[in-house]
């Protein structure tokens, strides 16, 4: 069934071509793929679809994306993986929206969704609301995976579990950027190896000189139940942006998230530029913040206002000899063993590690561990200076206050 949006004489006289929704089902879906033009919607009815979802040589408009979701989010649709494709497949596409679509990857050697390696681009691609389970045959199978060069995903409200690796940007050689990123609202447990990792980037295209941030929020990283060994991994790692030229100046925006164990890594490992912010980190196993060396080394970083419990280091920063960048750690309560090492450390407020502190709820975590703590007041030029990140919470105290988007999102089995 197709519904005109663009009125006729209008559509002729402004050269825009009409937009149209298309309801298929599992017979038949395929059928509509490649005759999506910009603006269109293919509205999929509830059931079981075993062909995949192969996106190749599609591009909307900015402003009019090509449309793929539910007909019903009540009751969305299932793309069960098969052997040898991956569920989703990415090639050569742009502004482009999934959403309300459960991908089940029956523990199969295969990605659910993934920009593959011989397509040129994949940008401007919006996921949302996508239910993403049990793509775990190994630690390399993905939730969601960029292996071209990738520029202005964004990544909202999607649960991600039981899969090898949640999301993974970029390619391990430093090739294939992910540039402009929004990574917001996910709820990612139950990996064998990351939460999220986004690799180093080498290099970036002459054309493109502006700044682009990555901002990473809301999210909830949580790797309570994994084993220890070989496949634990950090929760989030994050590589370096290109060492010169375009892109150089670009950073992660690290806020909001919820960060939550880890058996033998760190909950949050980075290198390049990057600012940690209103973040509250919980490790029962071990370390929480790791700023340190990985393919390069760390350069600008702003460590602010996060809430740390963990029994091993709180924040630790390793500086290379000899570098001059400035790695701020301010206004943090940490409770940890040892809470700080290393970093230009101001106006923290660090205590021991209690583990019964564990029990409390995240909502009072912050409270409890400045109950009874003399909490000084920032300076004004330094909140001032701060509060140009975005999204930073304003408070004139240490300590996170986590956003309503990641407490929504809790139940009880997360603590």
């Amino acid at each position: 069934m197709r519904r005109v949006v663009c009125a006729g004489l209008l559509c002729l006289l402004t050269g825009v071509a009409a937009a149209a929704d298309y309801r298929a089902s599992v017979a038949d879906y395929r059928d509509y793929l490649r005759r999506l033009q910009p603006g269109d919607r293919l509205l999929l009815a509830s059931g079981d679809y075993r062909q995949g979802l192969p996106l190749h040589n599609l591009s909307g408009q900015a402003g009019q994306p090509i449309v793929i979701e539910a007909a019903d989010p009540a009751v969305p649709p299932r793309f069960i993986a098969h052997h040898g494709a991956n569920t989703v497949s990415l090639v050569n596409v742009r502004h482009l929206v999934l959403r309300h679509l459960q991908l089940d990857g029956r523990k199969l050697p295969v990605d659910a969704v993934k920009a593959e390696g011989h397509s040129r681009y994949a940008d401007f691609i919006t996921l949302e609301h996508l239910y993403i389970h049990d793509h775990a045959a190994s630690q390399q199978n993905v939730g969601i995976s960029t292996k071209c060069p990738a520029f202005g995903w964004v990544v909202r409200n999607n649960r991600i579990e039981r899969v090898g690796t949640g999301m993974y940007f970029g390619d391990s050689d430093g090739s294939d950027p992910f540039v402009g990123g929004v990574i917001e609202g996910n709820r990612i447990t139950h990996t064998l190896g990351y939460n999220l990792q986004i690799k180093h980037q080498k290099s970036r295209p002459d054309d493109d000189a502006d700044r682009h941030d990555t901002v990473i929020r809301y999210n909830v990283f949580s790797k309570q139940d994994a084993l220890p060994g070989p496949q634990a991994r950090p929760n989030v790692l994050l590589g370096h942006v290109p060492l010169t030229g375009p892109g150089s100046e670009d950073r992660y925006l690290v806020y909001g998230n919820l960060f939550l164990h880890n058996p033998s890594e760190a909950l949050l490992q980075a290198e390049g530029r990057v600012a940690v912010y209103d973040n509250v980190f919980i490790n029962r196993s071990g370390d929480a913040i790791r700023i340190q060396p990985h393919n390069d080394i760390p350069r600008d970083m702003d460590i602010f206002a996060n809430t740390v419990l963990a029994s091993g280091t709180g924040i630790q920063v390793r500086q290379a000899e000899g570098a001059a960048y400035r790695q701020r750690v301010a206004a943090n309560v940490v409770a940890a063993s040892p809470p700080l090492r290393g970093g230009e450390a101001v106006h923290n407020l660090t205590l021991a590690y209690h583990p019964d502190w564990l029990d409390v709820a995240v909502a009072e975590l912050t409270l409890r561990l400045l109950a009874g703590q003399p909490s000084p007041r920032l300076p004004d030029g330094l909140v001032r200076e701060l509060a140009a990140y975005p999204g930073w919470q304003g408070t004139a105290r240490p300590g996170a206050r986590l956003a309503p988007t990641v407490l929504n999102m809790l139940d009880p089995a997360l603590p």
